[in-house]
């Protein structure tokens, strides 16, 4: 028979073989790199359009178009991929006509269509794109100024005293086009564009639409995707592109600021809808998106290879980009795990826990370090007061454990608020630590202060924030987000690893440390 150390060295080599193996068969056959430096960052944009059928169980055409970008300011179109299990599926070429303003000269489009539906239904583009330029600009596009809208005598009143003031304050379009963003940002608007709000039912974007087509200033909406790694459910932005007798220049109707953000995917330029359904209702767009460093020959080369390569069709690269995204989180929990064993077996730092350390990891990540670190021990403080409070009550357990998780939730949402009026954006990642850790810890950091005292709470707290600010940097390094994603398969090396750990029974170097001096004597 077999002993156990040789069988859980019989595994761990397996695992780790097996992981070093695909891991090179893909760097080598497949050319993807190892090392960070030689790629280009790519991007996989995934649109969802959902609908449901107007009438379901009747026999009802349905007809959806959506359109489809074109490689603008920079960016390059690698790839793009279409779902239409069931659906006749066309990609149509357009012109924009004579009716349109301002519109892209030609637009595709892509086209499903099915006879009857009676299941609500979603249709999926995938593409994958990278900035090949950081300085190129939009095509120009022809000049046209839109058709005045027909207003009320009043709406009009307060329209041209608005622009009498605009054009007062600004020496040119573009001055005065921030002028007029910026009024609409402030505080305490004008009362004529409060009063215009009012009349458009507070739709802000219609009325600076309206106002430069009374000022006779060209313009149009740019419709794009902020780019923000592992967004879900995100929806298309809009940029105002307005002629100033020269050249287009763009604006961003959020803060005024003037230019295209580099991290702005432009979707279309114009004033017309993206998404068409015919025969549906209750109609939505959103977007996933995914950052993946990879050089773009080798994105084209996976693409163009995947017959030949079966492992690609069992690849992670296969999956919904918002899943894609979630993954990429939590490939990178093996690793602090591993951080955590060394720790522990190896150096024989005491946590709170094997997974609290690797959760405070994560919401460090999120945080940053040294906002983490403060919200962390803020809450761990307060809740600590709170527990012991709570102790003189003579609560039961199940209570007091609830109580400690209500006040933490409203701690949070305290927090959250605080920051949102102080403009510290990191700070409202906050919901992302684990509210049930938190409050759970509180409690075992309660009783172990009434068992074994504040000294070993201080051990054991300290042990925790230790180890999660170690695993948060071996996380965040750029070398071992690449490698936990695009070779997964290292996660076997990573349990083989710890599978050899688990079977150490040796010192530890804090006991080598706590015996030192019996080996003077």
């Amino acid at each position: 028979m077999i002993n156990s150390k040789v069988q859980i060295g019989l595994i761990a080599g397996v695992f780790i073989a097996l992981g070093i193996g695909l891991t090179l068969y893909k760097a080598i056959s497949l050319d993807l790199p190892l090392l960070p430096d030689q790629y280009r960052e790519v991007w996989t944009v995934e649109s969802k359009t959902s609908f449901t059928p107007t009438r379901a169980g009747a026999k009802s055409p349905v007809n959806i178009e959506l359109k489809l970008p074109t490689a603008q300011a920079g960016w390059v179109i690698l790839d793009e991929h279409f779902a239409s299990s069931g659906f006749g599926f066309s990609i149509v070429e357009q012109s924009a006509g004579s009716n349109s303003v301002n519109a892209s000269p030609n637009t595709s489009a892509a086209r499903w269509t099915r006879q009857e539906l009676d299941r609500p239904t979603t249709l999926y583009y995938k593409m994958q794109v990278y900035r090949a330029s950081e300085n190129a600009v939009l095509p120009a596009l022809p000049v046209s100024v839109a058709e005045k809208p027909l207003l009320e005598p009043d709406q009009q009143a307060a329209m041209d005293r608005l622009l009498d003031r605009l054009h007062t304050q600004s020496s040119d379009i573009d001055s005065f086009v921030q002028l007029l963003l910026q009024e609409f940002l402030r505080d305490s608007p004008d009362q004529d564009t409060l009063f215009l709000i009012d009349a458009y039912e507070d739709d802000s974007f219609a009325v600076l639409m309206d106002v430069l087509a009374m000022a006779d200033i060209s313009a149009h909406q740019i419709r794009g995707i902020v780019l923000e790694d592992g967004r879900r459910r995100q929806t298309l932005s809009a940029l105002i592109e307005v002629y100033n007798g020269q050249r287009w220049s763009v604006f961003d109707p959020s803060n005024a600021s003037p230019g295209l953000p580099n991290n702005f995917f432009v979707w279309q330029r114009g004033n017309g809808s993206v998404l068409s359904v015919i025969g549906g209702r209750d109609s939505s767009l959103e977007f996933a998106l995914v950052s993946n460093s990879l050089p773009a020959k080798a994105v084209v080369g996976m693409e163009q290879r995947s017959d030949k390569f079966a492992i690609l069709d069992f690849s992670i690269y296969t999956l919904p980009v918002e899943q894609q995204g979630i993954f990429k989180g939590l490939l990178l929990i093996p690793v602090a795990a591993l951080v955590v064993v060394f720790m522990r077996l190896l150096v024989g730092v005491k946590t709170s826990g094997t997974f609290m350390p690797i959760l405070i990891a994560l919401a460090f990540i999120q945080t940053t370090l040294f906002i983490g670190l403060a919200i962390f021990l803020g809450l761990i403080g307060i809740g600590l007061w709170i527990r012991s409070y709570l102790s003189h009550l003579n609560l039961l357990l199940v209570a007091r454990v609830a109580t400690v998780i209500i006040m933490v939730i409203l701690l949070m949402a305290a927090l959250a608020v605080i920051s949102y009026k102080l403009g510290m954006d990191q700070v409202l990642t906050v919901t992302f630590f684990p509210t049930i850790i938190v409050a759970w810890t509180i409690e075992r950091m309660s009783i172990l202060w009434e068992e074994e005292g504040g000294h070993e709470v201080l051990i054991q707290g300290g042990g925790s924030l230790l180890v999660a600010v170690l695993a948060y940097l071996v996380m965040s390094n750029p070398l071992v987000e690449h490698l936990t994603f695009n070779f997964p398969e290292l996660t076997l090396s990573l349990l083989g690893v710890i599978l050899l750990l688990g079977k150490y029974t040796g010192y530890r170097l804090s006991e080598l440390y706590r015996f030192r001096d019996m080996g003077t004597e």
